[in-house]
């Protein structure tokens, strides 16, 4: 029984986004992140957006695949305790979804671009859950800035809603942004640098496929 149970957790391991990542790894996986974000451009120029939408690994990777999208950040929004760690999030002690934070070229990629890419890239119709996590932490949310990234999005919901693309209610929640923090390092690029972690075999490269598949037409010339 006890080894029954045993394979049981490591399977919810395996196929969840919760971290079993060891201390050498997440080490090593630093070291890498670091270097990558310490060779990036000024991104001053960029305009920022903000979505959740389940597994930041899974999130990070499809924004990056988008033209006119020059970084994405994973982190934590959505809740009100400062500066929270993965830990926290996670095992949902807090009231922060995983989130992305999207630096994008406005003469490249639209806002609303990059809300069709949001509601074309995951379930909004399934309350608390993506896939295989469950639990607030993986809510849906569009964050908004101001009035107009509100209307934007509201009104892309209501087009959706109009044309019945989802046969179950859009409950994708549409709040103010208040702040973002930024997971730790080792969760940066994840998908890119850990291709044989099995959740990322088997949910979030398949999750970044199905998306390409539909969207061609917005991917950068090197995700097709």
């Amino acid at each position: 029984m006890k080894l029954a149970s045993s394979f049981i957790v490591l399977l919810f391991f395996a196929q969840s986004c919760v971290s079993n990542t060891s201390n050498n790894e997440k080490a090593t996986s630093e070291n890498n992140a670091v270097t990558k974000k310490e060779t990036i451009q000024d991104l001053s120029s960029y305009e920022k957006a903000y979505f959740a939408s389940g597994c930041f690994w899974c999130v990070e990777a499809i924004f990056e695949s988008v033209k006119g999208v020059k970084e994405v950040i994973s982190g934590y929004a959505g809740g009100e305790r400062p500066n929270p760690t993965y830990e926290e999030v996670a095992y949902g002690r807090t009231k922060h979804a995983e989130a992305v934070e999207v630096y994008y070229d406005p003469e490249v990629v639209s806002f609303e671009t990059l809300v069709r890419v949001f509601f074309g890239s995951h379930d909004p119709t399934t309350l608390n859950r993506q896939g295989p996590d469950r639990g607030a932490q993986y809510r849906s949310i569009a964050f908004y800035q101001n009035e107009k990234e509100e209307k934007t999005i509201r009104e892309y919901i209501a087009q959706l809603e109009r044309e019945k693309l989802f046969s179950k209610p859009i409950v994708t929640q549409v709040v103010p942004l208040k702040a973002f923090y930024k997971a730790e390092d080792y969760h940066q690029d994840y998908e890119r640098r850990n291709p044989n972690q099995p959740y990322i075999k088997s949910v979030s490269i398949p999750r970044l496929k199905r998306f390409q598949k539909l969207y061609p037409e917005l991917l950068k010339e090197e995700a097709h």
